[in-house]
């Protein structure tokens, strides 16, 4: 019997196409191969179709990562089929995948502002979610001397690209979880951006936090100070 190894070395750079809340155009298609190139990897921030997602997926033949956003919801097919989650696609909310070397894990959902009980949480119940998580990350930490490289979210942290308003409200954890398991990378979507001034780009200790909507052709770099 032959055992796949995981290919723990990390690579120095990843080009992934990263998409938020937004059908776009350009990338549902047949452009999206032109445009996107030789991806290594997709990202999905949340509050997208699934027809969108896995129509991406078929085209450009790359595996897709994704956290739900807040409106996600099952999709009903012509063929009388219930589609609850998008095809070929590795759901990553409270866990971390090994992706060609590079550690990626999300964090699903906005802030609670009804009682929808998916993909909605309180402050203290996404602060029981990351605390859930710990102990994996730290385990990680231990194995690879890392924790997780690039964080996926759907929200953006507290006071960072986030709003006043209580459905766009950042979460207060995802600024421990930066202190605490440094990854390189935030990826989120939720905040719309209707203004080219709007900030879409910051940094919080060592992590490089982006606003992904509605799409982001991103290269990820990751040198000897990143771990």
């Amino acid at each position: 019997m032959t055992v796949a190894l995981i290919d723990t070395h990390r690579r120095d750079a990843y080009r992934v196409l990263a998409i938020s809340d937004k059908v776009e155009p350009r990338i549902y298609g047949p452009q999206v191969r032109k445009f996107a190139g030789d991806v290594d990897f997709i990202v999905g921030c949340g509050d997208l179709p699934y027809y969108y997602l896995e129509y991406i997926v078929t085209v450009l033949g790359k595996p897709l990562y994704y956290v739900h956003g807040n409106h996600d919801r099952p999709e009903h097919r012509s063929n009388r089929t219930v589609v609850k989650e998008p095809p070929g696609g590795v759901n990553l909310h409270g866990v971390t995948r090994m992706v060609d070397g590079l550690i990626i894990g999300g964090l699903e959902g906005s802030h609670r502002y009804n009682q929808n009980p998916r993909y909605q949480y309180t402050q203290n119940e996404m602060w029981m979610q990351v605390l859930t998580w710990a102990p994996s990350l730290l385990m990680n930490r231990l194995l690879y001397g890392r924790a997780i490289d690039v964080l996926i979210t759907h929200s953006p942290p507290f006071g960072i690209h986030d709003a006043k308003d209580r459905p766009h409200i950042g979460f207060h954890a995802f600024l421990a979880f930066m202190r605490w398991f440094r990854p390189r990378y935030l990826l989120h979507g939720h905040q719309h951006v209707y203004s080219n001034r709007t900030v879409t780009r910051s940094r919080y200790e060592s992590t490089e936090i982006i606003n992904v909507y509605p799409y982001r052709l991103l290269d990820l770099h990751f040198g000897r100070e990143d771990g």
